[in-house]
């Protein structure tokens, strides 16, 4: 059988892999059934969910046929690359490195460095659009975790908050 949609096939394998490896992981944990649902369970379900829609997707790509094969591209390694260190900044200001010296920032200005930071991964950058989103997401975010969930974390650098 020919692959009519290689972009398709391989999604649907990565769909296909990432929940049943998440399935059988959560074969560590109790189950239970529906009416007393163990740790397990939700794991379970959703890596089964997510490996039948791995597999309808191959199926599909291997059923329907598209113009030119829907090959797939080269590596994108710029917007790869910078998210991940958008990830890696937002964990090191948001806690600090204190081996290396480097102060914890605070929940505000790590999510501010991070919304930057994953913005230069795209073709276009215009800092009035990506300091709107950052000034969005600080305050739902501040609001959610720190007010809502009363979660405890340092929100502003240590020299503004004291």
């Amino acid at each position: 059988m020919r692959i009519k949609s290689q972009k398709d096939f391989f999604s649907g394998l990565l769909y296909a892999v990432i929940g049943i490896s998440f399935a059988i992981g959560a074969t560590n944990y109790t189950i239970g059934d529906g009416a007393r649902m163990g740790p397990g369970y939700f794991p379970i379900m959703v890596g089964t969910l997510l490996a039948v829609i791995g597999a309808f997707v191959m199926f599909q790509a291997l059923v329907v046929e598209t113009p030119d094969g829907d090959k797939i591209g080269s590596w994108a390694w710029r917007p790869l690359v910078m998210v991940i260190i958008a990830n890696f900044a937002f964990g090191i200001l948001l806690g600090g490195v204190p081996t290396f010296g480097i102060p914890a920032m605070g929940l505000i200005v790590a999510i501010y460095v991070m919304i930057i930071l994953a913005a230069l991964a795209g073709t276009e950058f215009k800092l009035v659009e990506v300091l709107i989103l950052a000034t969005i997401l600080a305050a739902g975010s501040y609001f959610a975790f720190v007010k809502g969930l009363n979660l405890q974390f340092q929100v502003w650098p240590t020299f503004i908050s004291g």
